[in-house]
């Protein structure tokens, strides 16, 4: 008689041992791996915690910088002509036409619109010949509204003769007598006034680089310097 089939259980081995080779944990260097992908994750952290307090750090040195930059003084050149940009269909109407001038930034609200001009004669300063040097200053007004100067005394302008070192050789006040007399200079929207004086010679030497500096003493941002020449 025959005997009933029967199916038989079997275990696989295969597969046991599949899931023993495939633990991570029998691996060599899988701690290894592990230890390090932690450092890395922890050093990442670290790295974004550091660049979260950087913006801190450089805006107080700003305000620092800041701080000390106001606390230092100020120092400004001679206040200068600026020369307007012309349009292009300025140009093309006047092609040789000088750009329009306009007049310098200055701190004192009631000098806006005030522009300066020196002319020094002679040309060619021979000193054998010449032995006052006459100087010319005119002051334009190119703003909009009148310009009012007060003076506590006849005294205008100042005249000063300076070395190539910017020592001052001769002081046109010098020989000059101030009263105490007050007075005003009107000077209206288009219009200028000029102011001609002289200055001895007497201190220059032939061959050298001088500086004629002219300036208003009671606007001291009135000022302006022209250099030249001396010969023998």
């Amino acid at each position: 008689m025959p005997r009933p089939w029967r199916r038989k259980r079997s275990a696989s081995p295969i597969d046991k041992g599949f899931d023993r080779n495939c633990n991570p944990e029998n691996f060599p260097g899988y701690l290894a791996m592990k230890r390090g992908l932690s450092l890395l994750l922890l050093t990442f952290l670290f790295c974004a915690h550091a660049q979260g307090q950087e913006p801190g750090a450089a805006s107080a040195g700003t305000v620092k910088q800041q701080a000390s930059a106001a606390a230092a003084p100020e120092e400004r050149p001679v206040p200068k002509p600026k020369s307007q940009k012309r349009s292009w269909f300025s140009r093309i109407l006047h092609p040789f036409g000088s750009p329009k001038r306009t007049a310098p930034e200055y701190r004192d609200p009631r000098l806006r619109g005030l522009t300066l001009d020196l002319q020094i004669s002679p040309a060619v300063i021979k000193l054998s010949e010449v032995r006052q040097l006459e100087v010319r200053m005119t002051v334009t007004n190119l703003g909009k509204r009148a310009v009012e100067l007060d003076f506590s005394d006849d005294q205008r302008i100042e005249i000063l003769l300076r070395d190539g070192a910017g020592t001052v050789l001769t002081r046109w006040s010098d020989n000059h007598a101030v009263t105490p007399k007050p007075g005003t200079v009107v000077v209206n929207p288009g219009e200028h006034i000029e102011y001609n004086e002289t200055i001895a010679t007497r201190e220059l030497t032939p061959n050298k680089v001088f500086t004629l500096e002219v300036f208003f003493p009671k606007y001291p941002e009135l000022r302006i310097r022209q250099k030249f020449l001396t010969a023998p």
